[in-house]
């Protein structure tokens, strides 16, 4: 039926017009976006076009003229297969979106904990990221500035400028253990951001994590899990510990997308500190309980 035809048919008139049109924009109103989406059995870009996809497109997150911080983990001297570092494809297919989006700069870097030039070329995501049009640059310890936390447990901290300045900020972990906090995702992810003696933030870890996270909380967190480090995390360097899952979960909340995440690694939220912390201080954007959470197959 042609919607002349439909408004005729329903009797419609002047008086019911507005309330019929309020009910047609409603009935084809697009969906709304899921709050997390999970996507697997794909190559690094198949997986981020399609949640991008399910998401509403990049431009949805980054507009024509942003500057935007892409932050993988680059924290490790190993290659992409040990899973200790993010997916260097997957770093350039962000890159990309963002540019194709109107992006004006795409940054690329992290505070890595073995030596920088050897993190940066080993992990492959210098090499991709550049390639992809992106910034790549190395921390400078002068470009970290004091920032106000007024967190429960951290009063201040220095805060690498490019992040602050950033008109949006990309979180990219990799999905993987971690000997202290069972398993480092998105909220443990933006410590590569932090400067001074990052060593402090492991007493009152969990309180610290959140408290940097609700002063610095990224648009986007896309959590690689193309690959995970199951154990020995978050260093790896045993294959056998390494677990091809071909899986993205993306959402702009980074409590969200940590949380089903954790589906990875058969956990619960009790199992992790750092998510029951940022539950009970409110850092989640979404009810858990009532999370909207998309998944998709590819192929």
């Amino acid at each position: 039926m042609r919607r002349r035809d439909f408004l005729l048919s329903t009797g419609a008139g002047i008086v019911g017009g507005a309330w019929l049109s309020g009910t047609l924009q409603q009935a084809f109103a697009a969906p709304a976006a899921p709050h997390v989406v999970w996507v697997e059995n794909g190559e690094p870009a198949d997986l981020l076009g399609a949640a991008l996809k399910e998401m509403g497109g990049i431009g949805s997150y980054i507009a024509r003229g942003d500057v935007v911080v892409v932050k993988p983990n680059i924290g490790w001297d190993r290659a992409p297969q040990f899973a200790a570092t993010t997916n260097p494809d997957l770093v350039a297919a962000v890159v990309r979106q963002c540019l194709n989006a109107g992006a004006k700069t795409v940054k690329v870097f992290d505070r890595t904990c073995n030596n920088p030039l050897r993190c940066y070329a080993n992990s492959q995501i210098e090499d991709r990221a550049k390639e992809a049009g992106a910034e790549v640059t190395q921390i400078r310890e002068n470009r970290f500035v004091t920032k106000n936390i007024n967190g429960e447990v951290v009063k201040e901290w220095q805060i690498y400028r490019d992040v602050l300045e950033a008109d949006k900020v990309i979180n990219l972990p990799i999905a993987k253990h971690h000997s202290l906090s069972r398993v480092t995702l998105g909220m443990k992810n933006m410590m590569g951001v932090l400067g001074g003696n990052r060593g402090d933030i492991h007493n009152n870890f969990a309180q610290k994590i959140v408290d940097i996270n609700r002063a610095i909380p990224p648009t986007l967190t896309i959590i690689d899990a193309y690959r995970i480090l199951t154990a020995n995390g978050p260093v790896g360097g045993n294959l056998a510990h390494v677990k091809q899952t071909r899986t993205l979960v993306m959402s702009p909340c980074v409590v969200s997308a940590d949380y089903l995440a954790l589906d990875l690694f058969g956990l619960k939220i009790d199992d992790v500190g750092v998510l029951g912390e940022a539950l009970k201080r409110g850092l989640n954007k979404y009810d858990l309980k009532s999370l909207n959470v998309k998944r998709v197959r590819l192929g």
